[in-house]
């Protein structure tokens, strides 16, 4: 960065040839490294970089850090041996020094218990202690050195003070001087949340292949000055070292459930679906269930299994003459059918929820593309999220992710439909599906999907399938010949036995853990 801006007299500097100051990092590099040098040129190895940084006399609060990088450069020049020994010292917490200061909880809450007292009085008495007056008071029970009378609800001592010997005070002791202790107590110390640990890292230092005492300057690039003549040939360049692992790069991450939905995006692409947009999350009732010929005493539209919003509670606009349609179709029927014989509610109609299938989206496509002026065959696809009002268990979450294609064309059988889904889930790696036939209100004939799982080696159902009834097409002004296949599936089974999950919750949800999501394979199938 041209620092001239900023300090006027830095470009001047520089133009009248004077050499920038070394910096103190640099400066104390220096002096370490000559230092060291000198001493195992004496003849002396050095044991620990961090002691000898200590005793060097070199001043610089980092000076133990400065002597690692320097060693680091040092070895991959071959001019020392450098062995990495890495420790973990066990050190005093500030609870910790506390109570080596005070004494511990326990104790000091017995050497207050001069007389009988109540558990809150005494609580109040020692109150200095914070939150560890309640874990002290245990332990002083534990000890057998108070007990509470049952019948007076008092606390007294059960030993004389002259008895008592602070072993907690006595084991910091030991931490802050060094000394080992047993695993045990350490644990326990640990626990209590009166110790912790710092890890430290130092070298052993020894003479190397190409040891000197005053650093050759290496070059490091082959540049276009020293390719003019034959000055490349005097120089000696540094050593790559190709076995040193590269710093890890801190990069971004896919959840594992959008490694999946990548790669089913791209299959469904591949077999010529479109994509649908699915960014509203909120739906009216009309769409999400009166478009799909669900009746509206249907026990899926109860509050117990739908997520209804307090604020705004109704959707503010519908399209009149669609709305009249699918009233028609729910109160008197048609195209063949009865239908449900009900005084339909425009009022329920309105009631806006969190969606509970992407099918509402569907069913807004298909009313858009019955508007068009000649019928033209697609084919659609969408994964996004969808809301239940379910209880949470190992296998189910109230917000989960769905899968749904839809066909539609003239001519279209249910074979056409079995074709379709087998296509779809060969290349997710089921090759083996059975169907059975199952009942959906939006849907005649339809059928539940099961596959041959080969990482479970079981069969497992994968998803739900079927032809949209005419009572829910005939509204939208679909031609009569036209007929609409469709299927869905979760995301969230597939990723689990991808990945091998057995609880939902570890893979979705406030649960999951982010190293899990750092380290998991791409997913391909």
């Amino acid at each position: 960065r041209d620092i001239s801006w900023e300090f006027p007299g830095a470009g001047f500097a520089q133009c009248a040839g004077r050499v920038p100051e070394m910096s103190v990092d640099s400066k104390a590099k220096e002096q370490l490294e000559a230092k060291l040098l000198s001493h195992i040129a004496a003849g002396h190895d050095v044991k620990n970089t961090i002691a000898f940084a200590a005793e060097s006399g070199v001043n610089h609060p980092n000076k133990a850090k400065l002597l690692n990088d320097v060693v680091k450069s040092l070895k991959a020049s071959r001019i020392v041996e450098a062995k990495q020994v890495n420790k973990q010292t066990v050190i005093l917490s500030k609870e910790g020094k506390r109570w080596v200061k005070e004494g511990s909880p326990e104790y000091q809450i017995f050497m207050a218990l001069e007389e009988p007292m109540d558990k809150k009085s005494l609580l109040n008495k020692m109150k200095s202690l914070g939150g560890a007056a309640n874990p002290g008071m245990s332990e002083c029970m534990k000890r057998r050195w108070i007990s509470l009378d049952k019948e007076t609800k008092l606390i007294r001592r059960l030993i004389e003070p002259s008895t008592v010997k602070d072993e907690v005070r006595e084991q910091l002791l030991k931490v802050q001087k060094g000394e080992s202790l047993d695993v045990k107590v350490l644990k326990i110390l640990k626990k209590r949340k009166m110790t912790g640990t710092k890890k430290e890292t130092w070298y052993e230092v020894s003479k190397g292949k190409e040891f000197t005492v005053e650093r050759k300057a290496l070059a490091t690039d082959l540049t276009q000055e020293l390719m003019k003549g034959d000055a490349w040939k005097k120089v000696e360049f540094k050593e790559y070292l190709m076995t040193t692992e590269p710093k890890e790069a801190l990069v971004g991450a896919l959840h594992p459930l959008m490694k999946v939905r990548t790669e089913f995006r791209q299959i469904l692409l591949e077999m010529g679906f479109s994509e649908m947009p699915t960014n509203n999350f909120v739906e009216s009732s009309f769409w999400n269930f009166d478009t799909l010929f669900q009746p509206q005493q249907h026990p899926a539209r109860d509050a117990h299994d739908t997520f209804f919003l307090g604020q705004p509670q109704k959707c503010l606009k519908l399209i009149d003459e669609y709305v009249e349609r699918v009233k028609t179709m729910h109160e008197k029927g048609g195209s063949g059918s009865i239908g449900y014989r009900y005084d339909w509610s425009l009022e329920e109609s309105k009631k806006n929820i969190l969606r509970t299938h992407t099918t509402a989206v569907s069913s807004r496509m298909l009313y858009k593309l019955a508007q068009e002026k000649e019928f033209t065959p697609r084919k659609y696809f969408s994964i996004d999220r969808v809301f239940r009002n379910e209880s949470l268990d190992a296998t189910h979450l109230a917000e989960f992710h769905q899968v749904e294609g839809l066909v539609a064309d003239r001519g279209l059988s249910l074979s056409n439909l079995i074709g379709t889904i087998k296509t779809f889930f060969t290349r997710i790696g089921i090759d083996d599906v059975k169907f059975k036939p199952a009942y959906n209100p939006y849907t005649e004939p339809s059928m539940e999907i099961f596959g041959y799982s080969k990482e479970l080696k079981k069969w497992i159902e994968i998803g739900n399938s079927g032809m949209f009834r005419p009572e829910m097409l005939a509204p939208m002004g679909l031609p009569e010949d036209v007929s609409v296949i469709a299927w869905g599936l979760s995301l969230e089974r597939p990723t689990m036995i991808k990945y091998g999950y057995k609880n939902i919750r570890d893979l979705f949800g406030h649960k999951v853990k982010l190293d899990l999501i750092y380290n998991n394979p791409l997913c391909r199938y």
